[in-house]
């Protein structure tokens, strides 16, 4: 694919174009309107007879890219633009407001931050819950919010950050949990 006539993505400060990102199973390319999508299907499936790994065609999601007259124009026409033929109608295109999930994070455009990490909070509150009722030690608890409190935020917080909003809650809970639900300081909060 790097070697192919795909243009792929290039800022201004980047060296070098980013045509692809391969980790595991997962590949992201990045193509620009000017690109072949019809090229890149004929790449994937040599390297896929090559190697001997299965492309799912079906799996296939386009987050536009540009502005929001050229993102809409690609959703409604299927198109990268008007010299390219339309995507295959089993790749899904992300409207603005739809997250797709690459590697963990979630990208976007116009997404909303708090409807990503609200599934990620309910399980946070649901674990500290469950863990509340068995009443643990001032140990326990530290242990817990390092698990879920820091273990379950992570690597998203650290993929495309936590708003403070949701910073806001994430420590509302840690707290309450720290100190028992009853207000009563369990633990000081440095200690955490």
């Amino acid at each position: 694919i790097r070697q192919s006539n795909l243009t792929g993505y290039k800022t201004p400060d980047m060296h070098t174009r980013a045509v692809v990102s391969m980790f595991a199973d997962d590949t992201t390319v990045f193509l620009r309107k000017e690109d072949d999508f019809a090229l890149l299907e004929t790449i994937l499936t040599k390297w896929c007879t090559a190697s001997g790994a299965k492309f799912n065609i079906n799996k296939t999601e386009v987050i536009p890219i540009g502005s929001p007259e050229y993102r809409a124009e690609v959703i409604n026409t299927r198109q990268l633009s008007s010299a390219q033929p339309p995507l295959p109608p089993n790749v899904r295109i992300a409207c603005d407001g739809t997250a797709v999930r690459i590697l963990g994070a979630w990208i976007g455009n116009d997404i909303d931050e708090g409807a990503i990490w609200s599934p990620i909070l309910d399980k946070i509150r649901d674990r500290l819950n469950h863990w509340e009722r068995i009443h643990p030690t001032i140990e326990g608890r530290g242990i817990l919010i390092q698990w879920f409190g820091c273990g379950m935020t992570q690597y998203l917080a650290q993929a495309q950050g936590m708003p403070p909003d949701i910073e806001a809650e994430l420590s509302k809970l840690i707290h309450a949990f720290a100190w028992d639900n009853a207000g009563h300081a369990m633990i000081n909060i440095e200690t955490l």
